[in-house]
């Protein structure tokens, strides 16, 4: 259910871009966190393009972002205009798109080419998601982001406002939720398989970086190809550091992947992997808001992410179904054998998902794959349901054929990924707090503490959402 509400910048960074922002930025309302009612959905933008051929804008170039970009153009989308903080990915990514116009600050390339686009693609670290997307979307542009949505549960809640204001198309960039294995998996769940279902305990291999981290000491020369100002954007500056004998896989501290594990830029290894292996719960099992979420976790620092973390969600009784517990397990953690149903020392993947009803239990992989009753279910067989969810085909072409005005399948526009992200970033919160947190989502507020500063973030200026 989309939901909405203004929220607050909280006080400005002491330290402001050096870079002049080009246009101006628009004004923060203030006072404290309001709840308001739903906006009308405006009709869909749809395409402007007299050739019939979507336009986009590719932010963030290198590593995903260049899977993403070739994903649009493979299913037909022509790329017109590339922005990245890294000189060397730009550079490569122009190989491939000769074409394309480039830019280092996604701000000035909205703005520029306002009118020449139809949408973008946002795959940058998670704290750039929401101030492009919301450039971005203000402009009319569609707007394909990638997981988790934001950087904060309030901008996850901005961002799904703003994509029913501007009435354009969106999708979250969780492939498997476009792929036939997490249908299947709901079609199972519904069709009753395992009955009622009341526990699911989900599990991944993340972090792949190191967490559980300190500020390293000092600082770099800045390369030459790299906007370090850039790449900070709207967190709180702080010196370039490059390889080290002391930086994972001898990379920079942040830059161009170890970011993850910041909490200035990243979301730790639950932002990172939930919205993946959270969706075949989050719909077969119909989610909605929990009503707490509690976590424990090992050598969270102030700055950087637990190196592993066991983040328990509460969801009460809706649509039929039960109240279910939702468990997450990272950095080692996962399900005990007794619960998974195998021997001692058993062999489990990397990622995946249990699912335990009243007559039965099953495992699936990170997107709802390779379903298996497991060795203790009650129950062993149960024919395969006859479809009932439409299917996709395929996550980009979801993207580009809404902007053309196709028909779509179920797809990870805003409407669910706003509220789905919330909750997968409500984890965080309980983290990061230590404490349980009883949530009132209406308001997006912690009944028994004050959750603000965790749910809001300042914004250098210049780079407000």
């Amino acid at each position: 259910m989309s939901r909405t509400y203004f929220l607050p910048p909280l006080p400005a960074a002491k330290n402001p871009s050096r870079r002049q922002f080009l246009g101006t930025a628009a004004a923060a309302s203030a006072g404290l966190l309001t709840a308001c009612q739903t906006p009308a959905p405006r009709k869909i933008v749809r395409l402007k393009s007299t050739a019939g051929k979507v336009r986009l804008a590719g932010i963030g170039a290198g590593g995903k972002g260049a899977v993403d970009i070739a994903g649009c153009a493979k299913a037909g989308a022509e790329i017109v205009a590339l922005c990245d903080i890294d000189g060397q990915r730009l550079q490569a990514a122009k190989k491939l798109y000769p074409q394309a116009r480039l830019f280092s600050d996604y701000r000035e390339m909205i703005e520029e080419m306002a009118g020449k686009v139809e949408g973008v693609t946002v795959s940058t670290p998670d704290h750039h998601h929401a101030p492009a997307a919301a450039r971005a979307m203000r402009k009319g542009m569609a707007a394909f982001v990638q997981k988790p949505l934001t950087h904060t549960i309030g901008e996850s809640r901005i961002l799904a406002n703003i994509a029913r204001e501007q009435g354009v198309v969106t999708l979250m960039g969780n492939q498997g939720h476009s792929g036939d294995p997490i249908r299947e998996l709901c079609e199972y769940i519904w069709a009753g398989a395992i009955g009622p279902v009341r526990e699911c305990h989900i599990w991944t291999d993340r972090p792949l970086w190191k967490q559980g981290l300190t500020r390293p000491e000092g600082e770099d020369p800045i390369p030459d190809h790299l906007d370090w100002e850039g790449f900070l954007g709207p967190a709180p500056w702080r010196p370039y550091v490059g390889p080290r004998g002391d930086n994972h896989r001898n990379r920079g501290a942040y830059h161009p992947w170890n970011w993850r594990g910041w909490w200035d830029f990243g979301t730790g290894a639950l932002g990172d992997m939930g919205c993946h292996l959270m969706d075949p719960a989050r719909w077969a099992l119909k989610l909605g808001d929990p009503s707490s979420v509690e976590a424990e976790s090992g050598d969270m620092t102030r700055e950087s992410a637990p190196n592993w973390s066991v983040v328990t969600y509460e969801f009460p009784a809706r649509d039929g179904m039960p109240a279910v517990k939702l468990v997450w397990y990272d950095g080692g953690r996962r399900p005990s054998d007794e619960l998974l149903g195998i021997a001692k020392g058993g062999n489990v993947a990397s990622n995946g998902s249990l699912f335990i009803g009243d007559v039965g239990k099953m495992t699936c992989g990170t997107f709802g794959e390779d379903i298996q009753f497991t060795p203790d279910s009650k129950v062993k067989r149960f024919p395969k349901p006859a479809p009932s969810i439409e299917r996709s085909p395929g996550h980009y072409e979801d993207f580009v054929n809404a902007i053309l005005g196709k028909p779509t399948a179920d797809a990870a526009t805003f409407d669910y990924a706003g509220p789905f992200s919330e909750m997968v970033l409500l984890g965080n919160l309980a983290i990061r707090t230590q404490r349980k947190v009883v949530w009132d989502a209406a308001t997006l507020n912690a009944g028994n503490m004050d959750v603000s500063h965790l749910v809001g973030k300042n914004y250098r200026k210049g780079w407000e959402v």
